[in-house]
């Protein structure tokens, strides 16, 4: 399975991907697999793309109406959490290998990523058949597994889009092979 890791793709940690068109249920299938990963004494770091703005702080708090009063970085925090928001210039995407380097890798054995289906890392892509959209397999090579509503007959694994028991097994397995800091778990 690691062989299928791109080459050009360097991180202390496995990464792995969940790509899909619109509403397939990324969010839904990561939402179940998190506390199943976590129950195996797995930590977790997460990344997110999204196509929009988005504020993670509310209208009326502090940290907001400073940020919109200009400052450029916006880092609040407290004894449970940090959050730290920057303000981009430019209307390019950011890099996934960019935010990875935000990550504190002491404090995470595993970075799963929600979105990025464009760049060139180990991915699971989601497919929903009822979304009449084609599978983003075989064009993107960096899929390592499909989960889906639909059994297909393919080459990579496909897991049950309603089991992510199943699927929480499968990054278990690629990480183990992937990360010799998993092997000590």
């Amino acid at each position: 399975m690691s062989d299928s890791i791109p080459t050009s793709f360097k991180f202390p940690l496995p990464v792995i991907g969940f790509a899909a068109w619109s509403g397939a249920g990324k969010t839904t299938l990561l939402a179940n697999l998190l506390p199943l990963l976590q129950d195996r004494g797995i930590n977790i770091a997460m990344i997110k793309h999204a196509h929009h703005n988005f504020d993670i702080d509310q209208p009326g708090k502090d940290s907001h109406t400073l940020r919109k009063a200009g400052a450029d970085q916006m880092l609040i925090a407290s004894r449970r959490r940090w959050a730290l928001m920057t303000e981009l210039e430019d209307e390019t995407e950011p890099r996934l290998q960019n935010l990875l380097a935000r990550i504190d890798i002491d404090k995470a054995d595993i970075v799963l990523v929600e979105g990025f289906k464009q760049e060139q890392f180990p991915k699971i892509e989601v497919y929903r058949s009822g979304l009449n959209k084609p599978l983003l397999y075989p064009q993107d090579p960096n899929i390592i597994a499909l989960v889906s509503d639909l059994r297909l007959n393919i080459t990579l694994p496909c897991l049950d889009i309603d089991n992510p028991a199943k699927v929480a097994e499968f990054i278990l397995r690629y990480c183990l092979e992937a990360s010799t800091k998993l092997r000590n778990k």
